[in-house]
């Protein structure tokens, strides 16, 4: 699936609408690894909220028959939806490396990574505990998703957009990591550490708010199933 939907961005992007990301270097390429770079980490992202509302429910006998640490099933998630990133990133790697280079800073990406998964964490916990009470939850956050994903830089550079509106993309928790991750595996930049501090005690206030608020409401998911 990465290799195809890689080999579609590249013609569809690059030879049909020769479209060019604004800060790059203007290669024919580079708009497609750079919507690519972005999705893998918009997927993690929404293959793990999407699955959320819905972790407890289908594991109803974890719930009534088994003594089971049912907070470990959003980790589960979150493993598969890194296995699909890793594959997505190696094919991305290996089409930058034919194609211009690879720098050295992609092997910061995990510094990157490390506090989005504690932000989707916490963000897993909390829609999993809601989703138990309240069944609907799942189509609006399918909902939501969808919106987020065009309200990210995915396919479009922060810079195309005014500056009155800038600072308000920011407010997406993706908008920051996506900017980094792009800057490690494209353009060979450093991350912004400040910026990365701080997106850390946030994601870290986010997973422990996400896993108090599940654990407070555990108790009552086998009286609600």
């Amino acid at each position: 699936t990465p290799v195809l939907m890689l080999a579609v961005y590249t013609f569809g992007f690059s030879m049909v609408f020769q479209t060019r990301w604004s800060q790059g270097s203007g290669d024919k390429y580079e708009f497609a690894l750079v919507l690519f770079a972005g999705l893998i980490i918009f997927n993690l992202f929404a293959e793990c909220i999407s699955r959320s509302p819905g972790l407890i429910l289908g594991n109803i006998n974890y719930v009534k028959k088994v003594i089971f640490p049912l907070e470990i099933l959003p980790w589960v998630t979150l493993g598969s939806a890194l296995f699909h990133a890793g594959i997505s990133l190696a094919v991305l790697v290996i089409f930058l490396a034919f194609v211009a280079s690879v720098p050295w800073t992609i092997l910061l990406l995990p510094v990157i990574i490390l506090p989005l998964m504690l932000l989707i964490m916490g963000v897993s916990w909390l829609l999993a505990s809601i989703g138990v009470f309240i069944r609907d939850i799942g189509q609006f956050v399918g909902l939501m998703i969808t919106v987020l994903m065009f309200m990210s830089p995915i396919f479009y550079p922060v810079s195309a957009l005014p500056e009155s509106v800038r600072e308000w993309l920011f407010l997406n928790p993706l908008t920051f990591i996506i900017e980094q991750a792009r800057d490690l595996i494209i353009w060979g930049k450093l991350p912004d550490w400040y910026g990365l501090a701080i997106y850390f005690v946030f994601a870290l206030m986010v997973a422990w708010a996400g896993l108090f608020w599940f654990q407070r409401t555990r108790k009552g998911f086998a009286d609600v199933i």
